[in-house]
């Protein structure tokens, strides 16, 4: 994640240095061949002095050995850390102005739907800073906290749900006799090309729904099964099964 970020930094901030340090050096080298303008630093707390805003870009449970190297900075720390709380940030960077993001893996892609909420001391232009920084790389939403719990149930762990209902389709169209390369690839531009539609054309579900369903058609005779299922409560569950364990990761 914290790569793709970069990526899309760079590629947008066309001035911008990303300066990092990683323990692991061989991953630091591999992070910074991948950008044009870069800096390995001997440590978290040379990043710190040196950076205009700071990205706190590690697994939650290796956020607490960073604290030391970052409790003096008085910077704009923006944290991709799933589960951790601005509470328990700031408790441990008193002085830091903190903004969390919910980021999710088509940022890779530069396709990604994030969710971000700013602490306490936070300030408009630092809200500002981060939405341009973070749509470089896709679309992100300014929440309140408590809401990111909900945006990690729908848009973080969404992928996943999405490709399970992708693998879906491409084993139909294999039971139906297509090859799975082409299955896969219609499956794919079928998914795309949707959610294309509905956006370009500023288009509601229900819009599309109409517009693809003659009266007694094929799509008719589908739906007829689909909607007589248990679809919206299945995908409900699952949204909220996410989301409940993101509260509870972050209690």
């Amino acid at each position: 994640m914290a790569q793709a970020l970069a990526e899309s930094i760079s590629s947008s901030e066309t001035t911008a240095t990303i300066i990092a340090f990683d323990p692991d050096r061989a991953r630091l080298a591999r992070f910074g061949a991948e950008l044009p303008r870069f800096e390995a630093l001997d440590g978290n707390k040379a990043v710190a002095d040196q950076a205009d805003i700071i990205f706190l870009s590690v697994k939650p449970q290796f956020v607490p050995d960073v604290y030391p190297d970052l409790r003096h900075t008085d910077k704009l720390v923006v944290s991709i850390a799933a589960g951790i709380p601005i509470s328990r940030l700031q408790a441990n960077l008193p002085h830091a102005r903190i903004i969390r993001v919910m980021p999710n893996t088509p940022c890779l892609v530069g396709e990604m739907a994030a969710g971000y909420a700013l602490g306490a001391t936070a300030v408009g232009e630092d809200s500002r800073l981060v939405h341009r920084l973070l749509t470089a790389a896709g679309v992100a939403i300014q929440l309140d906290e408590p809401l990111l719990d909900t945006v990690t149930g729908l848009s973080a762990s969404g992928p996943a749900f999405v490709a399970r209902l992708i693998e879906a389709f491409i084993d139909a169209g294999v039971a139906g006799g297509l090859e799975r390369d082409d299955a896969r690839e219609l499956t794919l531009a079928t998914f795309s090309g949707t959610a294309n539609l509905l956006a370009k054309r500023g288009l509601s579900p229900d819009e599309l729904i109409t517009m693809v369903s003659s009266k007694g058609g094929t799509t008719v005779a589908g739906r007829g099964v689909l909607e007589k299922s248990d679809y919206r409560e299945v995908i409900e569950q699952t949204i909220q099964a996410a989301t409940n364990r993101s509260r509870e990761l972050g209690s």
